[in-house]
């Protein structure tokens, strides 16, 4: 997909076949930089009212990208999660057309900050996350002590 062409981001199933296709692209991706996929940590099922899975796609239809939102901790948390997002290699602009997303809805849902994990080695995500406003952040969970693992935040 070159620039300049419509992207549209809609919510979704993650459970549904079109999101599967997506999940499956990057779990791949994932465990050809990290040799995890990052299965583990996204609950197709979990759905939440302040949460959300979401594909974007192109002005045909073509699946470009996901990403999801849930809530970091409890559900009434002042901090989302970002998870599972992914830009299909070949296009231009996805993940930040995704990325503007998520944080739109997480603000709509009423958190304050947005924070994520990704792994040190990625260091394409990690570029890319602050180059759009993300700094590190306390570990949480899963991530408090693992440093393979970098977290980052932004205040919305």
């Amino acid at each position: 997909m070159a620039a300049g062409q419509d992207i549209t981001i809609l919510a979704a199933d993650a459970a549904g076949p079109d999101a599967q296709l997506l999940l499956d692209a990057l779990s791949d991706a994932l465990l050809r930089i990290n040799g995890d996929s990052g299965r583990s940590s996204f609950d197709a099922e979990a759905a939440t009212p302040r949460g959300g899975f979401y594909l974007a796609r192109d002005a045909s239809g073509a699946l470009l990208g996901c990403a999801a939102l849930r809530p970091l901790g409890e559900a009434d948390s002042a901090i989302g999660e970002l998870k599972r997002m992914y830009a299909h290699p070949c296009s231009t602009g996805v993940g930040a057309a995704l990325l503007a997303h998520v944080e739109a809805q997480a603000r709509r849902h009423g958190y304050q900050a947005l924070h994520l994990s990704t792994r040190v080695v990625n260091s394409r995500a990690v570029a890319f996350y602050a180059k759009h406003g993300y700094a590190p952040v306390l570990a949480w969970g899963k991530y408090v002590g693992a440093a393979q693992s970098t977290c980052l935040g932004k205040t919305l």
